[in-house]
Formats: structure tokens, sequence, C-alpha cells
């Protein structure tokens, strides 16, 4: 019934929208089909949605809006972890689901003329202390050692690298990672979605070391050289 509404409401927006509604069926249609975003429950027979998650993204990715039950933040870092972009917790608004897939496709679009300004300039190079984010190739060094970040994860710790030392607001990052309109980040970083900000630089720490990316509370992040 959720995912019939889903799609009915997707559709009626102008998307173009293909629902399946068990595990196994969710990666078959993946690999059937490229698709500009998925939108991804959790719970689902077969195969759970994180697996199908991992599954999808192993082979090529996709934006993905995790749609789950459960708030606890344990659940949103391993979601969070297999490579969803985005979760939202039942019961959801209509209106934020469209909010929310709306901006997984910006940030496709964007994340494209960005890859195309990087190469035209021959790529950029980020260092704050022993940390390199390399935007050309993706690729993270940490004290020479490459860590593997999951996409979302690299936009954010890129959008930090930029500003060493200067903080960084969850507004700031909506709008530049998940691409929201500046007018609605305010009002999007103190609801949930505010939550995901928070849930992706937690996963960054964990990979990173909790002394790169300084908490400025109630207002956002700052990268920081390790002393």
């Amino acid at each position: 019934m959720i995912a019939d509404a889903i799609v009915r409401r997707l559709t009626s927006a102008g998307y173009a929208v293909d629902a399946v509604y068990d595990g196994p069926a969710a990666v078959q249609a993946a690999e059937a089909t490229v698709y500009a975003a998925v939108v991804l429950d959790v719970m689902l027979p077969g195969l759970s949605g994180l697996e199908v998650c991992t599954r999808i993204q192993a082979r090529t990715p996709v934006p993905v809006l995790m749609l789950t039950a459960r708030a606890e933040e344990a659940d949103r870092l391993l979601g969070l972890a297999v490579g969803a972009d985005d979760y939202l917790t039942k019961p959801f608004s209509p209106r934020e689901l469209l909010a929310r897939v709306a901006a997984l496709l910006r940030r496709v679009d964007r994340a494209a003329a960005l890859a195309a300004a990087d190469a035209a300039r021959d790529g950029e190079r980020l260092t704050v202390g022993e940390l390199v984010v390399d935007s050309a190739a993706r690729r993270v060094l940490l004290a020479d050692q490459e860590v593997h970040l999951t996409r979302t994860e690299f936009d954010v710790l890129r959008a930090l690298a930029r500003r060493p030392g200067e903080v960084v607001t969850r507004e700031q990052l909506l709008v530049e990672v998940w691409d929201w309109a500046v007018a609605s980040a305010p009002a999007a970083a103190a609801s949930g979605v505010g939550r995901t900000v928070d849930s992706h630089v937690k996963a960054l720490r964990r990979k990173l070391g909790a002394g790169l990316i300084r908490t400025v509370h109630g207002v956002g992040y700052s990268a920081q050289a390790l002393p």
C-alpha cells in the first residue's frame, strides 16, 4: 500500500516510476534499467533494503532515498554506510518525499557539472593537514593512506575541506551537498533533514578520526588540521 501510494504521488508529479515489492526483484530491476534515483524501503521480503542498496551501489552508483520505520542513529548510520544518500522515517508526508526526491535528482545534475568543471581545470586537490581530497579522482588520503567514502560522505568532506578552519553551517551543507534551495534550507536544517547532515558527519568521524571535524554547537561543522 505504501509503495503504491508513493508511485501515485511521484507519477502525479511527472516522474516515470517502476515499482517492485521484494528485495530480489529490486536488484533485478536495477540491473535491467538505469534509474535516475531509487526510493528503497529498509523492510523488504527476500533481501533487506540495506542488502539491496549494497548490491545496487556495487553495480552502478545511483542516488538512494531509504525509507525506514526506525529513527535510531545506528540504523541511519548503517543505511548511510551502504551507500544511501538520504533517509526518511515513516510516517512521512508526501510533500516531503517529493522534496527529497527532487533534491536527489538535482544533485545528480550538479555532480555531473562539477565533475566536468574539475576535469576542465585538471581537478581540485584540497589539503587540510594530513588530509588530501582529490576531486577529480574522488579519492581521500589521510596520512598517505586511502580512505574509502560513500559518494555523499565525500561531498560533505569536500565542502568542509574547501574552507579549512571556517564554520560551515548545516544550511550551507544542505545547499551545497544535497542541493536544497537556499530559501528552504533553514527550515530543512531544523527538521529531520538536518539529522541527515549530522549522521554523515558521524560516519566521516568513524573513518577519519574524531579530531578532524569540529562541531560548532547550534551552527555547523569545521574541518581542521590535526595537531
